[in-house]
């Protein structure tokens, strides 16, 4: 049994019972998966038999259909010892993969939190792949929780016990931390502005760190001005909170240098600076670090799994605010690397920062690189609120970023990167500028500017405007931070330890 914290100061413990039967385990709710070709085999089966038949009855009459996150309780169902049988729908069985389990059972847990529930069961099936099941069990984990942070009467309420019937033991403790790792980035991204800012976000990962046995350095304002690292500064400037940069470090591999590097845009809040947003773009600007926080709920799952390969992750901690020092359109400012740049958009500024994260992570000398930032309005045009937009430098790099999302069940597209795009971002005044030539393309011109400073090492941006932060509900989640990245990043490093 692990005990798995789903929000600051709720903890529910997480248990496998790998012999357990579905229909004899006692509980106050019991999770059936069913598909949409009924009850013929598997769990449904085994309960359909217990029950005399009547889930088959009730799969005939249409009142259990198995369509993709259908919910239907039954009360009191004959032969079973659960007081609630919760069945809910993946669709058809020959389509369900990671994805689909860690929205079913998000979706399921969703349910269910709606009330406190003492205990909790869901049903795995025999059949499911162990990197099924993991992904089913954090989802478990990621529907019991809702943005409720600051209401007295929570939406939803964490499960005392959630016990895997029929589940590898392994699997399951593997799903509970990458769970409790999507939950901690969602978390973060749910605080508001004024809880946390550049150097909160800092002591919160210092104490992640603790927790996970990683290494940590901050860096204040005066470190960063004895890195030379103007455009952090120059971005953080407009506030009366300083900016910070976090590094840290799972050495997992024993190497001489990371094999993989993390990268996060840590806008702590966007006001968008003196190109000052309208309020209801501004509205969820806390969500503007939602890189930074899933590049740490992922080093922290990696180092609590014990992942046998070494990883950096580094963010940048700012907020753009429109003080009177704030950066000016016109500025010219020179990087970290020595690249000058010419402002020309102040509310396209976590490109700014990043310059500078991104000159320090390849001072380090990693294998690849991996960026992920809410960074462009333009990509959320261009793929919409569910898919990440994927930009690179290396195709095998964005391969391998593209396989671990789809492993996981997010959704990625990769974009162009062709050096016409270049042109684009060139000044007349400085090195580049940082927005491109009108609207179009804006994602592309963007992910064209963090290349400059990456020195060529095998690199992949990660846009995730559009899924980092759901503006309503879904079946599987409600409104606020996703925690998008987070499995997908913990997946890659996986797959470079293999």
């Amino acid at each position: 049994m692990a005990a798995f914290d789903v929000r600051s100061g709720e903890k529910t413990s997480v248990v496998a019972d790998p012999a357990g039967r579905a229909e004899t385990t006692a509980a106050d709710a019991l999770v059936v998966f069913l598909a949409e070709e009924g009850v013929g085999h598997g769990v449904a089966a085994d309960v359909d038999r217990a029950s005399g038949g009547l889930v088959a009855r009730l799969a005939a009459a249409g009142e259990l259909t198995g369509r993709r996150n259908e919910c239907v309780p039954l009360f009191v169902l004959p032969g079973v010892q659960a007081a609630q049988v919760l069945f809910c729908g993946v669709g058809k069985a020959d389509r369900v993969d990671a994805g689909v389990l860690f929205r079913a059972a998000a979706t399921a847990a969703r349910h269910l939190a709606g009330r406190p529930r003492s205990t909790v069961a869901f049903a795995a099936e025999r059949s499911w792949p162990a990197a099924h099941l993991e992904q089913a069990v954090a989802g478990s984990l990621a529907g019991m929780v809702g943005q409720d942070l600051h209401r007295a009467e929570k939406r939803r309420t964490a499960f005392g016990t959630t016990t895997w019937v029929g589940a590898d033991a392994a699997a399951v403790a593997t799903g509970a931390a990458l769970g409790a790792g999507v939950n901690l980035a969602r978390r973060l991204v749910n605080m508001s502005p004024d809880e946390l800012y550049p150097d909160s976000f800092a002591q919160e990962a210092a104490a992640v760190a603790a927790r996970s046995g990683l290494e940590i350095e901050v860096w204040d304002e005066e470190r960063l001005a004895r890195e030379r690292c103007a455009a952090i500064l120059a971005v953080g400037r407009g506030s009366s909170r300083p900016p910070r940069l976090v590094l840290l470090r799972h050495r997992g591999g024993g190497g001489a240098a990371p094999a993989l590097a993390l990268v996060g845009k840590g806008v702590t809040f966007d006001s968008g600076g003196l190109s000052l947003k309208p309020s209801e773009s501004m509205l969820t600007m806390k969500c503007d670090m939602a890189g930074g926080a899933a590049m740490l709920a992922a080093i922290a799952t990696i180092a609590t799994l014990k992942i046998p390969v070494d990883v950096v992750a580094a963010i940048g901690l700012v907020e753009n605010m429109t003080g009177p020092a704030a950066y000016k359109l016109g500025d010219v400012i020179t990087a970290r690397s020595g690249t000058t740049i010419e402002i020309h958009n102040t509310d396209a500024e976590g490109r700014v920062v990043l310059a500078d994260v991104l000159d320090v992570v390849r001072g380090l000398g990693p294998a690849r690189i991996v960026d992920a930032a809410t960074l462009t309005g333009a990509c959320m045009v261009a793929l919409g609120h569910d898919v990440a937009g994927l930009f690179t430098n290396d195709q095998n790099c964005c391969d391998a970023v593209a396989a671990a999302a789809r492993a996981v069940g997010e959704r990625v597209w990769q974009l162009p990167m062709d050096p016409e795009y270049d042109e684009q971002i060139a000044s007349d005044v400085a090195d580049i500028k940082n927005v491109g030539d009108g609207r179009w393309g804006g994602a592309i011109t963007a992910a064209k500017f963090l290349e400059r400073f990456v020195g060529g090492i095998p690199w992949t941006h990660v846009d995730i405007a559009g899924p980092a932060f759901a503006e309503k509900p879904r079946p599987w989640t409600d409104g606020g931070a996703t925690g998008c990245m987070v499995r997908p990043m913990v997946e890659l490093a996986r797959s470079l330890a293999r």
